[in-house]
């Protein structure tokens, strides 16, 4: 017998930290609390129909985990700077969207270490701390530095890449919690190996554009997972309509079942029923 819980359109989960990070399935007008459901089976099941998570517009194909291809094309949250903060295109005078670029480029950024597959640098905007960590699956992050803008923070996070991971290996994150990392220590490590650097950027932009941040806390983050896989399968909705499995964890933006991990982050727009099989 299936239980629809809930059915619509797909957006990131929600995240809440505690004693373990809460999440919520935001489907449509509805919100699915998922922690509730650990250990629980569960449907899965895509209809086919897609809506861009940004005008709404249905679309055959998925973007950059949502969009139409219109506004993959258009809105300045899908171009390459998004990624590659360093090369911005508002200081470059190019953006799509300069307004945009305003309210979400131009304003404070977090530059942070992260415990996820092990030692990381990231960068997030100051109002994104903590879920962006929470988002990656991290289970230790520390501020290490804040700076003005965006590209500032590109271009730090730049220097400390010839020193530290800057990506996370999803498939390692979910396999476990990586062991304990002294992200102090790490922390003073990386500014005296980058100490020439980061003289040069304050030189080209000023003293104030970055701001060491000395023995910020950290945030230790724990997940509600009951068991984590051994081999790592992840689901493809576009391959495979119907998921099903008993829920056995969740970390970052992933599902983990006994049957395979889903990460829902990259389903955004797709029209789902999730169901409670008993």
């Amino acid at each position: 017998m299936v239980d629809i819980l809930a059915a619509g359109a797909v957006r990131k989960m929600k995240t809440s930290l505690g004693a373990q990070v809460a999440y919520s399935l935001p489907l449509g007008e509805n919100e699915i609390p998922m922690n509730a459901l650990l250990g629980k089976s569960l449907q899965l099941q895509y209809d086919g129909l897609i809506n861009c998570v940004a005008c709404d517009r249905k679309t055959n194909k998925s973007f950059s985990q949502g969009y139409c291809y219109p506004c993959f094309r258009r809105l300045a949250q899908c171009d390459t700077c998004i990624m590659s903060p360093e090369k911005c295109h508002f200081a470059a005078g190019t953006c799509r969207e300069p307004e945009w670029g305003e309210t979400h480029c131009m304003i404070d950024h977090i530059v942070y270490l992260a415990n996820t597959s092990g030692l990381k640098v990231g960068i997030t905007r100051h109002g994104q701390v903590p879920t962006r960590w929470m988002d990656q699956g991290a289970t230790q992050a520390q501020p290490i530095f804040r700076v003005d803008t965006r590209l500032y923070s590109g271009i730090v996070e730049t220097l400390f890449k010839d020193h530290v991971a800057d990506k996370t290996s999803w498939q390692a994150m979910l396999k476990g919690d990586a062991d304990p990392v002294d992200l102090e220590s790490e922390r003073q490590r990386l500014v005296h190996e980058c100490q020439q650097g980061l003289e040069q950027v304050r030189e080209q932009y000023g003293l104030q554009s970055v701001t060491e941040l000395v023995s910020a806390e950290e945030t230790r983050i724990a997940y509600p997972v009951l068991e984590h896989p051994t081999k790592v399968k992840s689901f493809n909705l576009d391959k495979t309509p119907t998921v099903e499995g008993t829920l056995m964890g969740i970390k970052g933006q992933y599902l983990i079942f006994d049957t395979g991990v889903i990460n829902m982050r990259k389903y955004g727009g797709y029209h789902l029923a999730v169901a409670e099989i008993n």
